[in-house]
């Protein structure tokens, strides 16, 4: 698949606002190239110019939130990525990789290596604005898949064997932008950490709960965590929701013995 292809195809709400900014520094004069064509996958998707960006504001909820395509979904989080990955000062190779890695498991290998070019393109930019980026995705993405954002971005952190307090600070800023509560944010930080608490953090539970506020906790995470949740994403998606249930249903398992029930 080209790379005009590939790009065009799968981006809906993501090629505009903020994040089309961004992208159009990114592909430079890839995006050019097409935009002028008759054919262009990009006419009609709210190309990133001036006046475009203009128009656009991220200050109030839509009545009805357009359909996150796969590819939205893709560029919000290189974008998020290469946020945190910069947040320590250093761009670990094994982050790097981490990315890379992910993105060929989740894509394939000749999708995985268009989204890692437009990635190292999207890192080089130095004034990409948190907050705007974050608003956008917030105002056009459902709650569930801004969720496996947030697993995706933990799990990059981590890929060096160290989360660094300013990795932690950038992703917990980056929740509070998302919309995402205290409570999820803690719940999701909790599966990349060994801890005797995890599996209450996991749960949004304090320690000591009961055994019924045990169970109404795992079903309602269940709920909120289930892989079908982010299923319009794509089967690519499925492999990191399908991981941070199985992390829900561990926590369960653990406070099952735990408390003997």
């Amino acid at each position: 698949m080209g790379f005009s292809k590939w790009i065009g195809a799968s981006i809906g709400w993501s090629f505009g606002g903020p994040i089309g900014a961004i992208l159009g520094l990114a592909l430079g004069s890839v995006v050019d190239a097409f935009t002028d064509e008759k054919n262009s996958p990009f006419i009609g998707q709210g190309q990133p110019n001036q006046s475009s960006q203009r128009r656009t504001t991220y200050r109030t909820q839509p009545r009805q939130r357009p359909q996150t395509q796969s590819g939205d979904f893709e560029v919000s989080l290189l974008i998020l990525a290469s946020i945190v990955i910069k947040a320590d000062g250093v761009q670990d190779k094994r982050e790097l990789d981490f990315v890379r890695t992910q993105f060929a498991g989740m894509y394939g290998k000749d999708r995985a290596n268009h989204a890692f070019k437009l990635f190292k393109n999207i890192n080089k930019q130095n004034n990409i604005s948190t907050r705007q980026v974050c608003l956008q995705i917030r105002q056009m993405m459902d709650h569930a898949s801004r969720l496996q954002l947030m697993h995706f971005l933990f799990g990059i952190a981590k890929a060096d064997g160290n989360v660094t307090e300013d990795e932690v600070k950038q992703i917990y800023t980056i929740a509070g932008y998302l919309g995402i509560s205290a409570r999820d944010y803690e719940s999701i930080k909790a599966m990349f950490y060994n801890s005797s608490e995890n599996a209450y953090k996991i749960l949004e539970i304090e320690k000591g709960a009961t055994i019924a506020e045990v169970k109404k906790a795992y079903r309602t995470m269940a709920k909120k965590y289930h892989p079908d949740r982010v299923i319009h994403l794509g089967k690519e998606h499925q492999k990191g929701a399908k991981e941070k249930f199985r992390q829900v249903q561990d926590a369960y398992e653990q406070l099952q013995k735990e408390l003997k029930f």
